[in-house]
């Protein structure tokens, strides 16, 4: 038998231990990376890279910077066929430039403060970047203001979004095109199993878009996120309502307080054994109408990567769309960026010339079909901003999102650095 003083020495040996193992443990799997901007500029990017599969199932790690010693907030994501790590760049690394940090698994859970926070108030999904609010997904029906038309009721849609200063960007319900929610997704027009439908306008009678379910939601140091399904529906069929399409939508809103960014990510797969035709049309997709005021007062405009505007800009094929104007006498804007792996890339804009509203809408070069077990996906980034932005900015924003900086491992020593 051990005495009481051996029992104790014992138990501080084997605390000792653990916590000399564990350091082993990490130190083992600890990697150094080495992150090159390529032939762009990288300040305040997202970065995101493949875990090794030795660190696959940790949970949390540290990522330190190594030429300055300075530990960085990451995060695990999980959405990917295999576990990726993302953080994003603070310092500007200029083009040409590389830069190495050390990734570690850790048992130390990262601090929740100044994060991104995703929750549920029983009608909304609503995200904010520390104290600041972002966006608000509707998943509960808003119902419409109007009492003689109740068929503009709409669920499944992102309203509002805020600007950083706190202002709401995006509109809902206007008296002049009640349909319009947001940001939104929806065809315009479109046959199924031989009858026309619509889920773009309500008043039409013979489509729909609604919110069905909230998956997951979850929030963190780098990026909150949530994933949603939602339903189109043909209201001509003749034994009632019938499913086209299940669509879901995955939303993640990065860690950003000067500007908000977010991404959105639809997957449309067919309800059902029958294909959906998109047919040709100028309008209809993924579509975002802008503050009240861009239209009472008509002081917005639009700004494309080919320069265009809202004079010259209608059905040109922009890799992004800058939407921006005065609020309240200051000025705003919300940047959308298509991605290369879209259909059609880059695909035809509905720039309006009277207007705060525009969908990327690649029908407009003709219909295509979505066929059953063949998914329809959709990406498209957002950057929301206070102020004024230019062309060069906005260029470099669509540059982090379609060819981020790449990245290796370049050691894996214990204790390397």
């Amino acid at each position: 038998m051990f005495t009481y003083n051996q029992k104790h020495t014992v138990i501080a040996l084997m605390i000792l231990l653990g916590v000399w193992y564990a350091h082993c443990a990490t130190a083992a799997d600890a990697v150094t990376l080495e992150l090159a901007a390529g032939d762009y500029d990288r300040e305040c990017t997202v970065v995101s890279v493949e875990l090794p599969e030795s660190m696959q199932d940790s949970r949390h790690f540290t990522l330190t910077r190594l030429d300055t010693g300075k530990t960085l907030p990451v995060q695990v994501d999980r959405t990917a066929e295999k576990p990726r790590i993302t953080w994003i760049i603070g310092d500007k690394l200029e083009s040409g430039k590389t830069r190495k940090y050390r990734l570690a698994p850790t048992t130390d859970k990262p601090s929740e403060k100044d994060g991104v926070t995703v929750s549920d108030d029983g009608k909304h999904l609503l995200v904010k970047v520390g104290e600041k609010s972002v966006l608000a997904y509707n998943h509960a029906v808003a119902p419409s203001p109007d009492p003689k038309q109740p068929c503009y009721a709409r669920s499944g849609y992102i309203h509002p979004v805020y600007n950083p200063a706190g202002q709401v960007v995006t509109d809902d319900f206007h008296p002049d095109h009640s349909h319009q929610h947001g940001i939104m997704f929806a065809w315009r027009k479109t046959t199924f199993e031989g009858r026309h439908t619509n889920g773009w306008d309500q008043k039409a009678g013979t489509g729909k878009v609604e919110h069905v379910k909230v998956e997951s939601l979850g929030g963190g140091p780098v990026f909150g996120h949530f994933t949603v399904r939602l339903r189109q529906l043909d209201l001509t069929a003749p034994d009632g309502p019938k499913p086209v399409l299940d669509e879901t939508w995955y939303v993640r809103t990065y860690n950003f307080s000067e500007q908000f960014v977010f991404d959105i990510e639809s997957t449309q797969r067919c309800a059902g054994q029958s294909r959906l035709v998109v047919d040709k049309m100028h309008y209809g997709g993924l579509m975002i109408r802008g503050h009240a005021d861009w239209h009472k007062r008509r002081n917005y405009d639009f700004l494309t990567d080919q320069g265009k505007t809202k004079t010259d800009g209608n059905q040109s094929r922009p890799r992004w769309v800058d939407m921006y104007g005065p609020i309240d006498g200051r000025p705003t804007g919300i940047v959308i960026m298509d991605c290369p792996e879209n259909i059609r890339f880059p695909q035809p804009v509905r720039l309006h010339p009277w207007m705060p509203y525009f969908c990327f809408t690649p029908a407009t070069l003709g219909s295509f079909t979505i066929e059953p077990g063949k998914p329809y996906i959709s990406r498209y980034r957002f950057c929301v901003y206070d102020g004024k932005l230019g062309q060069k900015a906005a260029e470099c924003l669509w540059q982090d999102y379609a060819r981020p900086p790449t990245v290796r491992i370049v050691e894996r020593a214990v204790g390397s650095e």
